[in-house]
């Protein structure tokens, strides 16, 4: 990565234990300015050369590019396969991180693929080596024409590390994305611990009970780890998983998790 600027971070100091996860924000000085940033604004922290790294892996020390990368290894390893030799979609890819790991696995392709344009303009901007494309796509959106496009990848591996839940990724979107990897493909994903409670009646959670549950991928690897840490110096749980798929999720699944 090319070397960015530092910024000068503040992080707000009250209230913020009332806020949920994808409420959060801090501010980012400059020139004697302060400016009120969501964590989930992904296009104004993509747009700074740097800040995503500084805020998320340097203040608060992500690790979760890391630790799917590795269950993703480990998961293969298990049956005997060879990561370097995976088309990989990486689907909520952001400014590729994620690709980066697996780079240095030395994977075959890797595609990404997100619906914010300014994630494509920082990774083609801070990691030009990592993808062979870089799709800004609408899942829940796609044509018949576009989505024969892009399955010419022939995908037999999808990783997605905090995209989903929080509204961020729709069910519908996942499923077009898991569905575009061949069956007996690998599949690496990190959801928020809680989002497998079963208090928990979004849709986006009832769609990952009914994908581990069910028998549309065979689970090869699932570990609690600390994803990062939030800006009280709390640890927030995340479950790695890696699991081979089965077979395409159908629409039938989708009509019932809305309902």
């Amino acid at each position: 990565m090319r070397s960015s600027p530092r910024y000068r971070i503040q992080f707000p100091v009250a209230e913020v234990e009332h806020l949920d996860q994808d409420e959060t924000y801090f501010y980012l000085i400059e020139s004697g300015e302060k400016q009120k940033i969501r964590f989930h604004d992904y296009e104004a922290i993509y747009r700074k050369p740097g800040l995503y790294e500084q805020l998320f892996y340097d203040r608060l020390k992500c690790q979760s590019p890391a630790k799917v990368a590795s269950v993703l290894r480990s998961s293969i390893e298990q049956a005997g396969d060879h990561l370097s030799e995976l088309r990989v979609l990486d689907f909520g890819a952001g400014n590729g991180m994620m690709a980066q790991e697996l780079s240095r696995y030395g994977i075959s392709r890797c595609v990404g693929v997100d619906i914010i344009e300014a994630a494509r303009e920082a990774a083609e901007r801070d990691r030009p080596e990592v993808y062979d494309d870089y799709l800004v796509e609408d899942f829940t959106a796609l044509t018949d024409e576009r989505r024969r496009e892009i399955a010419e990848w022939s995908f037999d591996c999808m990783v997605t590390v905090a995209a989903l839940g929080f509204g961020d990724v729709p069910p519908e979107a996942f499923v077009e994305a898991f569905n575009l990897v061949q069956d007996n493909g690998w599949i690496a994903f990190n959801i928020k611990e809680t989002f497998l409670d079963r208090s928990d009646r979004s849709g986006f959670s009832r769609l990952i009970r009914g994908l581990i549950q069910t028998n549309y991928i065979d689970l090869y690897f699932l570990e609690r780890y600390r994803h990062r840490f939030s800006i009280e110096g709390k640890p927030l749980t995340y479950l790695a998983i890696g699991a081979r798929k089965r077979r395409s999720l159908p629409a039938a699944l989708l009509d019932e998790v809305r309902g």
